[in-house]
């Protein structure tokens, strides 16, 4: 179960200073890929971005970057943006603030990025604070819901058509478990919105 947008409620109770979308006025989207780079999902997302001329961000979990470091090359060179996703992944309510702070520091050892985004979305409000005197911590208004198993490629497009609007932060996920899902409907999602005379640009706060 997830909600596909961010209600107020959701972002009054979360730490305070967090970015849930971009003030907007033209038309324009942010599309996110969290938990990469992974190779045969990563590579194949970027083919797809760039058929369609779009750009976007991705939050790349450290060891991953470690692992892929020619894929993380290529998403660098091809104009799209980073940020830190932690280097393990942490879910920030299961960890404490000094480890979790650790942790975002191991994989900034891996990419240069002002951009973060906490794993699963939770984060405390000591590690909010700690982390935003160095970092812009990125949220979203848009979920596509590709993570979950339940969610078909339809819905998920009809997630993304049916919630984004200018200056929307949209997430998906460069991953296996979202694979399939996620290279279905990224195509056609690019598509729609760029017909209707839309663009796509990275994050760029840094």
């Amino acid at each position: 179960m997830y909600l596909t947008t961010s209600p107020r409620l959701i972002r009054y109770l979360m730490p305070p200073g967090l970015i849930w979308e971009i003030p907007e006025k033209e038309k324009v989207l942010y599309l996110t890929f969290d938990d990469g780079p992974v190779a045969g999902v990563t590579d194949k997302t970027l083919a797809i971005l760039d058929r369609f001329k779009a750009k976007a961000t991705f939050f790349c979990v450290g060891d991953n970057v470690r692992k892929h470091p020619e894929i993380f090359k290529r998403i660098i060179e091809e104009g799209h943006a980073v940020g830190n996703h932690t280097f393990n992944h942490l879910n920030g309510w299961k960890t404490p603030a000094d480890a979790y702070l650790i942790n975002v520091q191991k994989c900034a050892e891996q990419l240069e990025s002002k951009l973060f985004r906490p794993p699963y979305g939770r984060i405390t409000r000591q590690q909010a604070r700690l982390l935003s005197k160095n970092y812009k911590i990125i949220m979203w208004s848009v979920l596509s819901g590709d993570f979950d198993p339940a969610t078909s490629a339809q819905q998920c497009i009809n997630n993304v058509l049916n919630s984004a609007k200018p200056g929307s932060i949209i997430v998906m996920h460069d991953q296996q478990k979202s694979a399939k899902t996620m290279l279905t409907a990224l195509p056609q999602i690019l598509e729609h919105f760029t017909r209707n005379g839309f663009k796509f640009q990275p994050l760029r706060m840094d």
